[in-house]
């Protein structure tokens, strides 16, 4: 009888680790399968990262990519295939997520933590949509003025990116933006939590916005207008992480008082009357 009672208290650990395997395994086919998909492809996506560039060097004479190692445009095309296979497969493993976290999780949990999930691929997105469309360009114009003609003794300087280091700076940017739009969903999740008040981040401010600059400055190119790209939208967003946090408080100070109500029952006869 002992053995059989141990036996059920193991059950439940064994489950959630055979349910754990199931989800990793299914988050591993998607991702190989997203990579050899996006391997196929890794040419046509290097070329889509690289449209800005050309468009900024059109018209320049010898305008080119160079590599300077044999296996360089392979190892480009590997690290392209896992960042787009990490990428589009992100639904996947987030659902996988999902489906192991829930059954744990209370009603009122569910409703809080869902549309986070929902929010974190759309918020990298917009990050990485706003680098390729807007930062990149101008990015790439200001590099480019530093270019000379050269003439009177002095060579010209002109630039020849190099493959890889091309795509690590691409990379670079739209994971510390895609990253950096996630702050929302950050401070609205700890705001849930009841780990921070909409009040204490509004007396931040001031702080808030000087370790943005600092962090725009550390994780962006060495250039004005990409690091004021990345520090504006974050403050807009910051801004809007108040006033999330604030509806949230709201809605749980009014699920609170909802709860208090239910639990007061009737009140009992009064035995003396």
């Amino acid at each position: 009888m002992k053995e059989a009672a141990a036996d059920e208290k193991k059950m439940p650990l064994l489950d959630h680790l055979v349910e754990l395997r199931t989800r990793l395994i299914y988050s591993f086919v998607a991702f190989v399968a997203m990579f050899i998909v996006s391997f196929v492809f890794a040419q046509d996506i290097y070329d889509f990262f690289v449209r800005p560039l050309a468009a900024a060097m059109k018209g320049q004479d010898g305008a080119r990519l160079i590599f300077t190692a044999l296996y360089e445009p392979f190892l480009a095309q590997i690290k392209v295939a896992f960042y787009t296979a990490l990428f589009f497969a992100f639904p996947v493993i987030s659902i996988q997520v999902w489906m192991f976290v829930a059954p744990g999780l209370y009603r009122n949990e569910k409703r809080a933590f869902l549309p986070f999930l929902f929010a974190t691929p759309i918020l990298f997105f917009m990050g990485g949509a706003l680098v390729y469309f807007l930062i990149m360009p101008l990015a790439w114009d200001f590099f480019l003025t530093f270019q000379t003609l050269g003439g009177d003794g002095a060579l010209p300087v002109q630039v020849e990116p190099k493959v890889d280091q091309y795509l690590t700076l691409v990379l670079r940017l739209i994971f510390a933006f895609g990253l950096a739009f996630e702050l929302p969903v950050l401070l609205m999740l700890l705001a849930r939590a009841g780990l921070v008040k909409s009040s204490a981040l509004a007396a931040k401010r001031r702080y808030a916005i000087v370790g943005v600059f600092v962090m725009a400055a550390v994780i962006t190119p060495p250039d004005v207008v990409s690091q004021i790209g990345l520090a504006i939208p974050i403050i807009i967003l910051y801004e809007l992480s108040i006033v999330g946090a604030r509806l949230i408080e709201k809605r749980g100070a009014q699920e609170f008082d909802d709860d208090d109500y239910e639990d007061i029952g009737p009140e009992p006869d009064n035995p003396a009357a």
